[in-house]
């Protein structure tokens, strides 16, 4: 009987975030990228979003190794996450090329998890092998340098990721997408490949990264005074551009941002950034230097309330307060779902009086690292797999993926729209689903993992949208006499000039609590009578439903 190889999508299927996938033949796996998904508004006090890893975890020395196409952290977020849950019986290897394995390693030391892998520099061009698999990296333009596609050539055939990507024609570094590769591996055949489509929408080519640093570099010279660039922390091809300009326009450049500060240092020490001396400076040398010969790179071009960019907008960073002389560019487009905050973050930005430019009012501010309509379809041409996977999308993109391979030329029932943990099995040449495996999402709160259950998260959404009221009473434990207050404390549930409401809810609880005074009173039973009182009488006055915590105490 032939073995099968199966493969299992963990995230970054009907979502964007999240990107993982584990590649399983004979018991043996290899996991594709391990990545991060940020929380949506009703998530709360949720830090990040990550694949559930239990099907490794069950088995973490079938767990071979860890390949990663690139160090954006929607496909590096959650390695921390994964190796304190992995009990293995020796440190995991994970591949990446020079630059994301820097990342990583920072990452990992970060958080305190680096003896736990073995980190191992590969190059674009050079196979390796992870029994019972061998791995090709093939060089990708995207937007963080040193991006790969895998070729994963297993017993029954060859797949292909291709990780995030697009086709450059002028990248910053000359060095496009390496299509010789990919046409090469086309005419030896692919069996299936796992292309990203989260750009399916948008018909054309995605614009090139050059034309960004020529209207980053007209924005600039145009400023009168100090100017400040927003991107993502990890998308260091164009901070490195920045930093080139503002050399060549005689500004300095200084660094807001732990993420970015530490990304600059990763790719520093292993001479990518090439940044001119003298040109980085300190925000506190910053304070110093003239506005019109300034530049500052931010974190929080997604609007995250406590980022760097927020904090200015609203007055709250303590190095740098934004005057109307300065212009602020988001170099970077809001990922879906975070509209609203980086719409809030413009407009706080402009009520002080800043010249804020983005991707609305100037296209040329910012461009995708990831393929658009043509550039999938030159993919497809490339590669002529039997079998295509859409991944990185959501569900609507996966299905305008499916119909633009079809219209290319591939049987609809050869594209395959899989869910998160749905299980592809790969045969004989064929191709086809075969139930699941543990799958899902685990929210990360600090430290804690899986610790936020549904239950944590009601009670959160419950204190968010109603506040909590605290009742405090005293009670006599041989006559069940109230002797001490009841004192209410709320938050969240009245306005303080209300507090009539609270003072009326105590009388109600008082005249409650007498009538049913009891000797020896149950401390459930006076639990449940506070909750039922106030609860009444709250939404009776209020229309709310604020959770009520009675503190009962015997004396």
């Amino acid at each position: 009987m032939n073995q099968t190889l199966r493969v299992a999508l963990l995230g970054g299927v009907g979502e964007v975030g999240k990107n993982s996938a584990v590649f399983e033949y004979d018991g043996e796996m290899v996991l594709v990228d391990a990545g991060v998904k940020f929380p949506e508004v009703e998530l709360h006090g949720v830090d990040l979003v990550i694949p559930n890893f239990d099907y490794l975890i069950d088995a973490p020395d079938d767990l071979r190794a860890i390949l990663i196409t690139h160090g954006h952290e929607d496909h590096i977020g959650a390695l921390p996450y994964l190796l304190m849950q992995l009990e293995r019986s020796e440190p995991i290897p994970i591949y990446g090329t020079r630059l994301t394995i820097g990342m990583i390693g920072a990452k990992l030391k970060e958080h305190r998890q680096l003896d736990r892998a073995t980190l191992i520099e590969i190059e674009p061009g050079k196979q390796f092998e992870v029994e019972p698999f061998e791995a090709l990296p093939v060089f990708v333009n995207h937007s963080v340098p040193g991006a790969v596609g895998f070729a994963i050539k297993t017993p029954v055939g060859t797949l292909f990721h291709t990780g995030d990507y697009k086709f450059d024609r002028q990248p910053v570094d000359g060095v496009g997408t390496d299509e010789e590769s990919l046409r090469r591996l086309g005419d030896e055949g692919i069996l299936a490949l796992f292309s990203d489509c989260v750009r399916v929408e948008n018909p054309g080519w995605t614009g090139s990264e050059t034309i960004v640093g020529q209207n980053l570099e007209r924005i600039i010279a145009a400023a009168s005074g100090r100017v400040i660039i927003t991107t993502f922390a990890s998308n260091l091809a164009r901070l490195r551009q920045i930093i080139l300009i503002a050399h060549r326009l005689g500004r300095k450049v200084a660094v807001a941002g732990r993420s970015m500060d530490q990304n600059l240092k990763v790719a520093a020490d292993i001479d990518y950034l090439d940044a001119p001396e003298g040109t980085l400076i300190s925000l506190r040398a910053a304070q110093k230097t003239p506005p019109n010969q300034l530049v500052v790179l931010a974190t929080g071009s997604q609007g995250e309330p406590s980022s760097v960019l927020s904090r200015m907008a609203t007055g709250d960073h303590p190095n740098v307060k934004i005057i109307p002389q300065d212009t602020v560019v988001f170099s970077a487009g809001p990922i879906p779902g975070n509209e609203e905050t980086v719409a809030r973050s413009i407009d706080n930005l402009y009520r002080r009086g800043a010249k804020v430019i983005y991707r609305a009012i100037d296209e040329g501010v910012h461009v995708s690292g990831h393929s658009s309509q043509d550039e999938l379809r030159h993919m497809l041409g490339l590669l002529r797999p039997k079998y295509c996977i859409p991944i990185h999308g959501e569900y609507r993109m996966l299905v305008l993926y499916k119909e633009l391979a079809v219209a290319t030329g591939i049987p609809a029932e050869r594209v395959i729209i899989a869910d998160i943990g749905e299980v592809i099995e790969f045969g004989d040449g064929k191709a086809a689903k075969s139930g699941t495996i543990p799958s899902g999402a685990v929210l990360v709160d600090g430290l804690t993992v899986g610790d936020v259950t549904n239950l944590v998260l009601r009670d959160r959404t419950r204190l968010a949208a109603d506040g909590v009221l605290i009742a405090v009473v005293v009670i006599d434990r041989e006559t069940g006499e109230l002797i001490g207050g009841p004192d209410l404390v709320s938050r969240g549930v009245v306005d303080p000039r209300q507090d009539a409401i609270l003072d009326d809810a105590r009388d109600a609880l008082i005249a409650a609590l007498q009538t049913v005074q009891q000797v020896e009173p149950s401390y459930g039973f006076l639990n449940s009578k506070i909750r039922e009182v106030l609860s009444a009488f709250i939404y009776e006055r209020a229309r709310r439903r604020p959770m009520i915590l009675p503190v009962v105490t015997e004396v």
